[in-house]
């Protein structure tokens, strides 16, 4: 029944009265269903903050609840949530009662709130437990406190620095080369283990939450990897101080300035020859990459390179149609042909190769004479990527199925403008698309007779059993369907009628 009470919270048409009855009920499932209704009036929203902490947790983060609703020695959880909203500027308090919480948890998560006042910044800084005051260092804006914390003896609050895009360019400098800093004396792994130690990837300690590899020697090998490593990825290093990494015997390292958008050209030259396919399939997804590189990488013998680089803003529309062929691009709009002019959609709309007319008829502003030239195209793969293109007609669609059948039905089912008269007969095309029923399920036009079609496919079912266009009746039958999701979907059907609502409220 639980399920039930879940579906009907999120209902949009459940009456006022009947929310109150969910609110008087409601545990923390179910208050996290009431929080993300809009219709909720005041006096409710502060019922369910007081019922249940979780809601009023959700209610916090949702801006249902303000300062003045809360007494943060009462419920911090809510309090941290406001104050991760920003509110800590106005209540400096909050902060300072905050950071004496004897739960780390909570001092964590105050670490990462903004507008935090100097003094709780102090006070977070010095915390006893390092989860702390590594989660201040990840966070804090403030670069001069990012600078003091590069100099702290534990490892593991310096890798947060150097993940931290605030951190000053020197000081990120200083940490992935390690000049002008005294050597760290402990991370996560000493603190914990008799060193040397390596942790081992299939440990079977399940208490143990150290990542596989992890190694500590005297030197927190591992941990200073991870700080190198944070601070290549980190915009804000300077690039004068990564260069030098491109030949790095680490891979982890060499992959990490492979999305750096500042690197020299002989330094993407470089990476683009590596052997790690990883490295090149994220440089060639680069933006900073010039054309002459786009070209050079077209050939790559991975596809996940290949597949990369046919995303590239920048990509010359010729390469991206010799990629179209080899690569697995997939139903996506590509960047470079969203951007592309209308002069190069008419090129490609035209292009005697199906692969560079299939990228053209994934933009759904086509003009209509274009629009309607791919729908009638002889190629499946073409006529199914625009399929869902708007103002297409019924007859359009229908001649769309009767020439490419099974290839193209399920594209036609997502059309905005598919007719209810369409997508009935969809349901009854021979042979059978599973994947059409899911579409057709959630189409808005769909009428009852083929959302009657779409309740005997399994996986359709949940989501046909939720649309308004089903009959009143069937939502009432499918109220007790053996799958709770069919249940919890026709609970919030809307279409489902007001007396059967109370109904479900008053067996509680």
């Amino acid at each position: 029944m639980h399920h039930i009470l879940c579906g009907l919270a999120a209902n949009p048409a459940l009456p006022s009265e009947l929310v109150d009855r969910l609110i008087s009920l409601a545990d923390d499932d179910l208050a996290d269903d009431l929080a993300c209704r809009p219709d909720l009036s005041r006096a409710q929203v502060l019922a369910l903050a007081e019922r249940v902490e979780e809601g009023a947790v959700r209610l916090a983060y949702e801006g249902r609840l303000t300062a003045a609703d809360v007494d943060p020695s009462v419920r911090p959880d809510v309090a941290l949530t406001l104050l991760g909203r920003g509110v800590g500027v106005s209540h400096p308090e909050w902060a300072r009662l905050l950071a004496a919480d004897p739960a780390h948890e909570r001092r964590e998560k105050l670490a990462a709130c903004p507008g935090l006042p100097s003094d709780v910044v102090d006070t977070l800084a010095a915390d006893p437990d390092v989860r702390v005051v590594a989660e201040l260092a990840l966070w804090t804006a403030d670069p001069d406190v990012t600078a003091r914390l590069a100099a702290h003896p534990h490892a593991e609050v310096r890798r947060a620095v150097a993940a931290n895009e605030a951190t000053a360019p020197a000081t990120l400098a200083a940490l992935l080369t390690g000049e002008g800093l005294r050597a760290a004396r402990q991370c996560l792994v000493c603190d914990r283990e008799d060193i040397p130690f390596v942790h081992e990837p299939q440990c079977s300690r399940p208490d143990c939450d150290l990542l596989a590899g992890a190694s500590c020697d005297g030197s927190h090998e591992s941990t200073v990897h991870r700080t190198r490593e944070a601070a290549l990825r980190n915009p804000a290093t300077p690039v004068e101080a990564v260069v030098g990494f491109v030949e790095h015997p680490s891979m982890l390292l060499r992959w990490a300035l492979a999305t750096r958008q500042d690197l020299p050209r002989q330094a993407c030259a470089r990476l683009a020859s590596d052997l790690a396919p990883g490295i090149r399939a994220d440089l060639a997804g680069n933006p900073a990459i010039n054309e002459a590189l786009i070209r050079a990488m077209a050939d790559d013998r991975d596809p996940a390179v290949r597949r990369a680089l046919a995303h590239h803003p920048r990509v010359p529309l010729d390469v991206l149609t010799g990629l179209a062929e080899t690569a697995r691009i997939g139903a996506a709009l590509l960047p470079r042909v969203a951007a592309a002019s209308q002069a190069e959609i008419e090129d490609l709309a035209r292009s005697p190769d199906p692969a560079a007319r299939m990228l053209v008829a994934h933009r759904r502003d086509l003009p209509p004479g274009i629009r309607d030239r791919l729908a009638d195209d002889p190629d499946a793969k073409v006529a199914k990527a625009v399929a869902p293109h708007p103002g297409l007609t019924e007859a359009r669609l229908r001649a769309m199925v009767e020439r490419h059948g099974v290839r193209v039905l399920a594209k036609v089912a997502t059309n905005p403008d598919a007719t209810p008269a369409l997508l009935e007969d969809l349901t009854r095309h021979d042979p059978a698309v599973q994947k059409a029923f899911r579409e057709i399920a959630r189409h808005h036009a769909a009428p009852a007779s083929a959302l009657l079609a779409c309740l005997a496919d399994a996986q359709a079912r949940p989501t046909a059993a939720g649309h308004p266009a089903l009959p009143p009746s069937v939502v009432v039958e499918m109220l007790a369907d053996a799958d709770w999701r069919v249940a919890e979907a026709a609970a919030a059907n809307p279409s489902l009628p007001v007396a059967v609502m109370s109904d479900l409220t008053r067996r509680q």
